[in-house]
């Protein structure tokens, strides 16, 4: 796997570090409110379960599931498995392994809005802005790294399923996916 990475655009180390900080915010921020992290899957379960681990504070685990309608010019999204929490009236934080474009976030905010949370926020452990959908006015409340426009795998990140299981985050060699 490694032959195959252009290079290491963030290192487990940093990944610790900014995710320790993250959690001192989160825990700060969610002091006896009992929020709900809902996790949206597949990418973010490393981020997850690693961000979860550095909250303080008592909390809930929620994750879902969202794809993208086949066969459609539209790009529609679809929930493939809800939250199981009811979240009316809970503080809720969205944990999102990557904000690219911004369209598979923003489906997930507006559905979880319409469950009447107390609040709804993002932490997303990258932010790639570059390759923001300009009708998504979404921002994240928390974020880990603003990152270039590159293809990045690893913590999660995948191409074709694979490359998740690397411990930092890396930049793909373009030849692999062109």
């Amino acid at each position: 796997m490694m032959n195959d990475i252009e290079s290491i655009l963030i290192t487990r180390e940093q990944l610790e570090a900014r995710i320790r900080e993250l959690g001192e915010e989160l825990t700060r921020d969610y002091a006896g409110k009992d929020p709900v992290f809902v996790g949206v899957l597949k990418g973010v379960v490393v981020f997850y379960a690693d961000m979860v681990r550095q909250i303080q504070t008592p909390c809930q685990f929620d994750f879902m599931w969202i794809s993208s309608y086949k066969g459609t010019q539209s790009g529609g999204m679809e929930v493939r498995r809800d939250v199981s929490a009811d979240l009316e009236g809970r503080h809720v934080v969205i944990l999102e392994d990557i904000f690219d474009t911004g369209n598979s976030l923003n489906y997930t905010y507006h559905h979880l809005l319409k469950k009447k949370p107390a609040s709804l926020k993002i932490c997303t452990l990258l932010d790639k802005p570059e390759r923001r959908n300009p009708e998504v006015t979404l921002q994240a409340d928390y974020t880990g790294f603003v990152i270039p426009n590159a293809f990045v795998v690893g913590y999660g990140l995948d191409y074709n399923e694979h490359y998740r299981n690397l411990p930092f985050v890396g930049v793909l060699k373009p030849e692999l996916y062109k």
